[in-house]
């Protein structure tokens, strides 16, 4: 832990910081707007859906806002909204297995996904959030680390945008995967950033990257594992998805209607 008690100097990576949460920010909402404006998505969704969208695109208005406060020098604000942003975070962490839940439950899960996997997978990748968030929070007087932790915090909930983006159709059956980890550009950025600023990489680039390829590994493993049946069965032991196989992966759509 030699390397947790050197800061770098974090007047120098402000600017990077929110440049580079800018650009992530700028491939989450692309993402949606893009499959919007193709007609592959609708806002014709159960209420649910539409809470936890507004919440999402609200957390990356809010991460957004923090970093460009921080590189302002407005500290002040950014430590009142970092307060209020907790309870943003509560609300996704109710949200996104909430409507996950409901996806499965009602048949939606997308063609290029096996539902028992998305259950168990998608919660998992909130968690690794949520932990590196706490551990950005806990850290916030090391801007060193909080900064990056932050956006490993942010990558993780990459996987959205650049699912929205990627070929998913073609990608099974590791599409969940490919989707979440293709976001690893982003630490990988930091990483050759600092190398070349401060002459090594930042180890929160490291943790941040290891728990990302831990919720990844872990959820297939559980999703795959009789604790996954379990989880898959009691989840959908009412409803149409009854008895359905949720290793199987469900029928692409069809042709729109005329």
């Amino acid at each position: 832990m030699t390397s947790a008690t050197i800061d770098f100097p974090a007047t120098d990576d402000r600017r990077f910081i929110r440049n580079l949460i800018t650009a992530m920010a700028i491939i989450l909402v692309a993402g949606f707007v893009v499959q919007l404006a193709a007609g592959r998505s609708s806002f014709n969704a159960p209420l649910i859906v539409h809470m936890h969208a507004f919440v999402f695109m609200a957390w990356i208005g809010i991460t957004l806002t923090q970093t460009w406060l921080a590189a302002g020098g407005n500290l002040a604000l950014h430590r009142k909204l970092g307060v209020a942003s907790i309870g943003w975070v509560i609300l996704l962490m109710i949200l996104g297995p909430l409507v996950t839940l409901s996806t499965i439950q009602t048949g939606r899960t997308p063609f290029f996904f096996q539902p028992q996997h998305f259950l168990i997978a998608n919660p998992m990748t909130l968690i690794g959030f949520a932990g590196l968030f706490t551990a950005a929070l806990l850290l916030r007087h090391r801007k060193d680390w909080h900064t990056r932790l932050q956006v490993s915090a942010f990558v993780m909930l990459m996987g959205p945008g650049f699912g929205r983006l990627l070929p998913m159709p073609f990608l099974p059956p590791y599409a969940f995967e490919i989707a979440g980890l293709v976001a690893l550009i982003f630490p990988v950025i930091g990483i050759l950033r600092d190398w070349r600023v401060h002459g090594r990489p930042h180890m929160a680039w490291l943790w941040g990257i290891g728990v990302l390829l831990a919720v990844t590994l872990f959820a297939r493993v559980i999703a795959f594992s009789p604790i996954g049946d379990a989880i898959y069965t009691a989840a959908t032991s009412t409803g149409p998805m009854t008895g359905v196989d949720g290793l199987a992966f469900p029928p692409p759509p069809g042709p729109p209607p005329a």
